[in-house]
């Protein structure tokens, strides 16, 4: 079956091409701007914040010659020869890094169920009051905004030293985060079963209950999760503002140059966020699964 293709006329399709041409030729010339204005932009950021580039590579010796002070003993050995010397105090350590990991839990968890109280408020398509919806999005971008290190450094000077501080400032910074997160899943749902939801009469309460909740309880939980792990390298860091965790041994150890303990106290860290991760990153797909299979 032969098929017949139509040619225009060579006028036409001489315009067709002149137009084609022309709209290759400003989709190229906008992006060769864009570019040009995006390094721009690079380089006096650059300038603004002090990036030398001869600077970094004149001293990048010294970052080299840290890494391989702190992965040496006090006897000259490398650390990795004598494990026990190296992690001498794995014992006290361990308790630290578990209360780090508490802290990061209480908070998390404190954070997510007032975030979730809060994210439907802030919602574009579930907020019940457009003023509402204005006071509790700035209240959010006001706890993320502020970091959490600051946070703790507030709570310590207010309630004393210790685990408490970097609770709560844990749970202030996870309300705003988490509290933007739901929201945004939330705006993307489908609004038919709320429509149906809200047609029988059903209260906002109820509407959010069997309309949007089932809808997005899985992403809620995933973004919970990976939050738990980002707040457990958070809470590392608040113990060097007192507010509890292994942050405090930490900023000892750099402090007075125990170099060993330094890499033994970081590794101890690193190996705890691997595994919060996979565990984290298995619960996730867990869930994922299970909803995808609902």
């Amino acid at each position: 079956m032969t098929i017949a293709v139509s040619i225009l006329p060579g006028p036409q399709l001489e315009a067709l091409n002149d137009a084609y041409r022309k709209a290759v030729a400003r989709k190229r010339l906008r992006f060769t701007l864009g570019a040009a204005v995006f390094f721009a932009a690079l380089v006096v950021a650059s300038i603004g914040a002090e990036v030398n580039l001869r600077t970094f590579f004149g001293y990048f010796g010294n970052f080299i010659s840290y890494f391989d002070r702190i992965f040496t003993l006090e006897n000259g050995s490398r650390a990795w020869t004598d494990i026990g010397e190296w992690f001498w105090g794995w014992h006290k350590w361990s308790f630290y890094l578990g209360e780090t990991i508490l802290i990061s839990y209480v908070g998390t968890v404190s954070g997510a169920v007032l975030a979730f109280a809060l994210n439907f408020l802030a919602a574009e398509n579930t907020a019940p009051a457009p003023w509402l919806r204005v006071v509790v999005k700035r209240f959010m971008e006001f706890c993320r905004t502020v970091p959490d290190i600051v946070f703790a450094l507030i709570f310590v000077i207010a309630f004393g030293l210790g685990p408490m501080a970097g609770v709560l400032a844990i749970t202030i910074h996870s309300i705003g985060a988490l509290g933007k997160q739901y929201s945004e899943i939330v705006e993307n749902i489908d609004m038919k079963p709320v429509e149906g939801v809200r047609s029988t009469g059903a209260s906002w309460v109820s509407c959010m209950r069997f309309a949007v909740l089932p809808q997005v309880a899985a992403g809620f939980a995933g973004y919970t999760l990976l939050r738990f792990e980002i707040n457990v390298r958070g809470a590392s860091v608040m113990g060097f503002v007192g507010a509890g965790g292994i942050g405090q041994e930490l900023v000892v150890a750099i402090r007075k140059f125990y170099y060993s303990d330094v890499s033994a106290i970081l590794l101890m860290i690193i190996l705890s966020v691997f595994a919060i991760d996979i565990g984290t990153g298995w619960i996730r797909a867990r869930l994922f699964g299970r909803e995808r299979n609902a």
